[in-house]
């Protein structure tokens, strides 16, 4: 019977370069989203989930995230006599998610160190790595698609998504075998290959379910540049023992991880960009939404979202014939990006 997962783990110990200076002093894990820091979004991502074992690997000057997490008295003393019950509860709810523990990795030497030092709180068991330069916004459904994969099979399984031919040098790629509609085998995988050598546009993006046999793999993984341990050559030495799986997802995904980013998510109905606003007339099979596609749609328009969700009078948003929409290839098979208009 396979062993369910119950812990996740969140790696949050990189020195956050891309966003300095505001990183110099504080996490870059703790730069807010709206009214929330980054991790939070992806702890509660891994409680709807059912994974309320959640450990944080944190390094030097992180030690705001655990007390973001951790009660303030004298913060909710004073939220109660002001009579601001909503804001108490809010700040409440954040230090009661789970169970949350740390640890440090001392030195930054990659991602797959950071997970390797989970090894003693994680045991012999599955376990999730969610990385917070990626915010889902989906109602925990990746995770707990991945999660019932693991649980059917028994075997790993990566979050893989379809980018643009352009961008799989950004990523993890791997070389896929289909299973069904939005799951492949993982045949081959390597980290940011040239867009002329990827063998299809399916990007690894930061949601894993491990079994406990990574850890084997990451003893045996050697150092790359700089002496860090790479996550993606590990799973490619656990893919010659055990089968990986990909789930493949398409929406919900917002990459904070960058700086040239050309939307924000649609919490609370703030400010937001949109890709376009297709008419009545289009047929497009991956219709524009408000937390979906800039990834799909290359023309953003911005503007606030009122009630009916619709973008209001002035925003100059692509013409619904001109953007275009990415689909597999024949056969089912993952490749090379091809776009078709949408009529």
């Amino acid at each position: 019977m396979t062993q369910r997962v119950r812990k996740a783990v969140i790696p949050a110990a990189g020195l956050g370069t891309r966003f300095l200076p505001a990183t110099k002093s504080q996490p870059k894990e703790m730069l807010p989203v709206v009214d929330k820091p980054s991790i939070q979004y992806v702890v509660e991502e891994a409680v709807r989930a059912g994974l309320t074992d959640i450990l944080i690997i944190t390094g030097r000057g992180k030690r705001a995230i655990e007390d973001h997490f951790d009660r303030n008295f004298e913060l909710e003393f004073y939220l109660e006599q002001q009579g601001k019950t909503d804001l108490l509860k809010e700040v409440q709810e954040s230090s009661e998610l789970g169970d949350i523990h740390y640890i440090r990795q001392k030195d930054p030497r990659g991602l797959g160190h950071a997970v390797s030092i989970a090894r003693e709180h994680v045991g012999d068991e599955p376990f999730a790595v969610m990385l917070g330069d990626d915010i889902m916004v989906d109602d925990s459904a990746l995770l707990r698609s991945m999660l019932d994969v693991h649980d059917r099979y028994g075997r790993s399984v990566l979050a893989l998504k379809d980018v643009k031919p352009e961008e799989i040098s950004a990523y993890g790629c791997v070389e896929p075998e289909s299973v069904d509609e939005l799951l492949v085998q993982v045949k081959s995988i390597v980290e940011k290959p040239k867009m002329e050598d990827a063998p299809s546009t399916l990007a690894v993006i930061g949601r894993y379910v491990f079994t406990p046999e990574i850890f084997e793999a990451l003893d045996r993984t050697s150092p790359g540049a700089g002496g860090e341990i790479q996550l993606t050559d590990a799973i490619g030495l656990l893919n010659q023992d055990q089968t990986v799986y990909g789930q493949v997802f398409t929406e919900g995904r917002f990459d904070i991880g960058r700086r040239s980013i050309s939307f924000a998510p649609t919490w609370n109905s703030r400010w937001i960009a949109r890709s376009c606003v297709p008419s009545s007339r289009s047929s497009c099979s991956k219709p524009c939404a408000a937390a979906a596609s800039s990834e799909l749609h290359p023309r953003p328009c911005v503007g606030r979202i009122g009630a009916d969700g619709g973008i209001p009078r002035g925003c100059a948003g692509a013409s619904p014939r001109r953007h275009s929409c990415r689909a597999r290839n024949h056969g089912g098979h993952w490749g090379r990006a091809r776009t078709r208009p949408c009529r």
